[in-house]
């Protein structure tokens, strides 16, 4: 008698592969005769160029929006160009602008001397200094106007003791 060693179920498990494989499917072949040859070379031909159409489409639309991205950069740079030569413009107003602040307060300081203001109110107002005689002195009486309040001020001292506060409201009270 044989010794059968063979174990059942024991063989391993296949494992599936990572990748489906991709099965070929052939048509048909029939022996009958074709009748619209013509019309499917067309169909194909029509298909084909609809295809190049597509792309074609594609290819264009993909320019012009390149066209429109590059339009848009160049758009913002015109832009910033155009705002800096306005900044560089108010610039130089500015610079213009303290130039002449600058001398209008020097004009304004040097008219302020005292000599010159003495010189022009003599010359074109006629004014002249005071004299002794215009001179005229006022005597007040030494006598102070201000009354004092009759009213004694209390300061409370919030910091004291409670019973001490009770005492000193009853000393209040018997004066």
């Amino acid at each position: 008698m044989a010794y059968n060693r063979y174990q059942y179920e024991t063989s391993p498990r296949k494992l599936k592969p990572e990748y489906e494989t991709i099965k070929k499917t052939y048509p048909k072949k029939s022996t009958a005769r074709k009748k619209n040859n013509k019309t499917s070379r067309s169909n194909k031909k029509n298909e084909s160029l609809k295809t190049e159409k597509s792309k074609r489409e594609k290819i264009v639309l993909y320019v012009a929006i390149g066209f429109i991205a590059l339009f848009a950069i160049s758009y913002r740079y015109s832009v910033i160009d155009k705002t800096y030569a306005n900044l560089k413009g108010l610039r130089a107003d500015l610079g213009t602008i303290e130039k002449e602040t600058a001398q209008l307060e020097a004009n304004i300081e040097s008219s302020l001397n005292l000599t010159k203001i003495e010189q022009d109110a003599k010359n074109l107002l006629g004014m002249q200094k005071l004299s002794s005689g215009q001179i005229v002195y006022v005597t007040l009486p030494k006598i102070d106007y201000v009354e004092t309040s009759s009213e004694e001020i209390m300061e409370e001292d919030t910091n004291s003791n409670w019973l001490i506060r009770i005492f000193n409201k009853i000393i209040d009270t018997l004066k």
